[in-house]
């Protein structure tokens, strides 16, 4: 399976990089980071429609998504579009990332910045407090319930935002027995990789107030947006459609609400 594949990539990757560049070394390093920016008032809000523009050149579903990929250039049309913050894909194997891309969108946008990828070991969270990120994306079905409290508690120390990704009943106890309180709703089967917009209804009922919800996955419409605003959500995490698209600018719009 592919999940599988990637997380023993991801393992092997950990170990090399605990090798050249210690965690002792980023711990002393990231002391000299930036404040990081507010990401949950961004991304959260029960007015209005906040969106979480997504950097993706690549992914294993699609395969390449976005020949022209230029991260400066697209995080400046990001900002220009309205967007409320920017996730980052770091995964490099995969998702065609690179973790460098988050200090270098950091340079052209006031907006936050979500990093992206498999975060499986707590070196990883320090490295995301180096790389300046101001959010984190923790994977519930991919952590053990001791992992991810320890990781979300870890991140909040550092003034990183967790973001936990659900898409099961279970994984949704799991994030809300950790702690979580912006718990990203994938409709995409990380398994399977099959995308089903139910899986978000289903599990928005079980979200207790208090807890913001991000829907992730299979949004493509401002009309898919409405359907989700019906239930509850205001906040959304797009990549695919925004990253396809030959107009960037306008099709954030679209998905905003604004008319064409």
């Amino acid at each position: 399976m592919i999940l599988e594949e990637i997380l023993t990539h991801k393992r092997k990757e950990i170990e090399e990089l605990k090798l050249r560049f210690p965690i002792s070394r980023i711990q002393d390093a990231i002391h000299r980071r930036e404040p990081s920016r507010p990401f949950f008032p961004a991304v959260s809000g029960e007015r209005g429609i906040h969106i979480i523009a997504e950097l993706k050149k690549a992914s294993p579903s699609h395969g390449v998504i976005r020949e022209d990929f230029n991260p400066l250039q697209i995080a400046e049309l990001f900002d220009l579009a309205g967007a409320d913050a920017i996730s980052v894909l770091t995964e490099t194997t995969y998702f065609g990332g690179r973790p460098s891309y988050l200090r270098t969108v950091r340079r052209v946008t006031q907006l936050p910045l979500l990093r992206k990828d498999f975060i499986i070991n707590r070196y990883q969270i320090y490295e995301t407090a180096l790389l300046a990120a101001d959010a984190v994306l923790l994977i519930a079905t991919i952590l053990t319930n001791e992992e991810l409290k320890s990781f979300i508690e870890e991140s909040k120390k550092l003034f990183i935002e967790p973001l936990v990704e659900v898409h099961t009943e279970n994984d949704l106890k799991k994030a809300l027995d950790a702690g979580a309180t912006l718990i990203g709703i994938n409709n995409r089967n990380l398994q399977t990789l099959k995308v089903n917009l139910e899986t978000a209804e289903r599990l928005l009922r079980h979200v207790p107030k208090g807890i913001t919800p991000v829907i992730e996955s299979g949004i493509s419409t401002y009309a898919d947006i409405l359907r989700f605003k019906s239930l509850g959500a205001t906040s959304f995490l797009i990549g695919t459609i925004i990253m396809e698209s030959d107009d960037i600018v306008k099709k954030l719009r679209e998905l905003k609400g604004a008319p064409s």
